[in-house]
């Protein structure tokens, strides 16, 4: 049967044949709620009647630029609650489009993303981060803030999510039962297919050879968020040098400013040099402050290394994440209940043929054919929704490559910042070095050490003056 190109049902009758796909212990996608059949006739005119849309709707037209501009989110900390038992963390979350703010807990998020997966089941959800019950500690929490945060502003900017009510919900409502409306938003609404004009037409608009396409495209992004995975965890490596380089700058000064701030007095024996170990003494305390802006200027750039260099690379490591999660819901979901309906269908025929043969009652043979027509009606379904879900990925795939030139924005942070940091942490050593020539100065020449010739300059690099 799949091997045929087949007539598309009615809206009606696909909703009808909806309900009975196949074993749903097979299934992994989220199942939408039954629909009343007059209203999906009225959203969902027969496909002969619908007019086609002007030009391939497969195609999407965006640019990265575009989907950045549909909305900016905040996710920022607020002070804990203690509950009885617990510690309770919330976030406000404000949506720079809906001019709102608005505070949410993390459980909101969970009932958010199962309202997405459930109007949405053939599109890239993101996934959230795992939830800690005990022992969460601050940079636990921080990192989930940093993940709640990159979910939202994959969702905000979603081509079909921007523009659904459980967005906006979630953005805007103020009110204490937020997952309630959540959840009211999507009942009796169903999921994509059932709603979407296109739907039972989606074949028309594939090319011939997607299922090939599908395992090259499928393929590519796998090794390109293998690659991005390792750009992520050097980055992150580099960033945290810088931050433990400002952390040993900071020690390193402090020392030297306890060998200045030392009052142990002088042996009599050392007498003579008492004031070449004062001067030294106070030459090194004055060094402090030089290594404690050096720490400060390595340790802002590893910090915006960190906000602008790694969490980019995870933003698009999340959105290439939830593409291979989508991939997975295919294969798992709607592809294997299309062959589990296609098992059951052929052993329906083959009890008919076997009742046939016995001349079995009228009664149960009438019985069987009805089945087997269910059956059919049910794997027509699910060979619509299996192409169906090949065009959302078809669109899917193409928004990975919207989000591709992200990497140039990433890169030139990651340039930047480096300029930045070094431009900055140069001209403070350059300040310093002039005062190095007080470590040497002495009330006798003598104890200046000799300037080196030129051609040989001292090992350490530093002129002494």
């Amino acid at each position: 049967m799949t091997g045929r190109a087949m007539d598309p049902l009615p809206a009606a009758a696909v909703g009808a044949a909806a309900e009975k796909e196949a074993d749903p212990q097979a299934a992994d996608l989220p199942t939408p709620q039954a629909v009343e059949p007059q209203v999906i006739v009225q959203r969902a005119p027969a496909p002969s009647r619908m007019q086609m849309p002007q030009g391939n709707p497969l195609l999407l037209s965006h640019s990265l630029q575009e989907l950045l501009a549909r909305d900016t989110v905040q996710v920022e900390l607020i002070p804990e609650k203690k509950g009885l038992f617990l510690k309770h963390v919330e976030y406000e979350v404000s949506s720079q489009r809906f001019k709102s703010s608005v505070y949410r807990r993390y459980n909101d998020f969970v009932v958010f993303q199962e309202m997405l997966l459930h109007k949405f089941p053939y599109r890239m959800v993101p996934a959230l981060p795992p939830k800690r019950m005990l022992g969460a500690d601050r940079e636990f929490i921080e990192a989930r803030r940093r993940a709640l945060k990159r979910f939202v502003n994959l969702v905000a900017r979603h081509p079909l999510f921007s523009e659904d009510v459980v967005l906006k919900l979630f953005l805007s409502f103020s009110g204490s039962d937020v997952q309630n409306k959540l959840k009211e938003s999507a009942q009796c609404v169903g999921d994509e297919f059932m709603n979407c004009k296109l739907a039972t037409r989606a074949k028309d608009f594939l090319p011939a050879d997607i299922q090939a396409q599908f395992a090259i495209s499928r393929e590519l992004i796998r090794n390109i968020y293998n690659s991005f995975h390792k750009l992520r965890d050097r980055a992150e490596r580099i960033a945290s040098r810088a931050i433990d380089n400002a952390a040993d700058l900071l020690i390193f000064g402090k020392e030297l400013s306890a060998i200045g701030s030392d009052t142990t007095p002088l042996p009599s024996w050392a007498a003579l040099n008492s004031s070449t170990w004062g001067s030294l003494k106070q030459a090194l305390k004055g060094l402090s402050v030089e290594f404690a802006l050096l720490a400060d200027k390595a340790a802002q750039q590893g910090k915006q290394e960190e906000n602008d260099v790694v969490e980019k690379l995870n933003l698009f490591l999340d959105l290439l994440q939830s593409y291979k999660d989508l991939c997975e819901r295919h294969e798992k979901g709607v592809l294997h209940k299309h062959q589990r309906a296609l098992h059951k269908y052929s052993l329906m025929k083959r009890q008919m043929m076997s009742a046939a043969v016995q001349n079995r009652e009228p009664e149960s043979v009438e019985q069987l054919e009805s089945r087997i027509v269910e059956q059919e009606n049910a794997i027509q379904t699910m060979e619509l929704r299996n192409y169906f879900s090949l065009y959302c990925l078809h669109q899917e795939t193409q928004l990975i490559h919207v989000y591709l030139p992200l990497t140039s924005h990433i890169l030139r942070a990651f340039v930047n910042s480096q300029i930045q940091g070094h431009k900055e942490m140069s001209k403070v050593w350059n300040d310093l070095r002039p005062k190095l020539s007080c470590l040497f100065a002495g009330p006798h020449s003598a104890l200046t050490p000799p300037r080196s010739p030129p051609q040989s300059p001292p090992e350490d690099g530093l002129c002494p003056h």
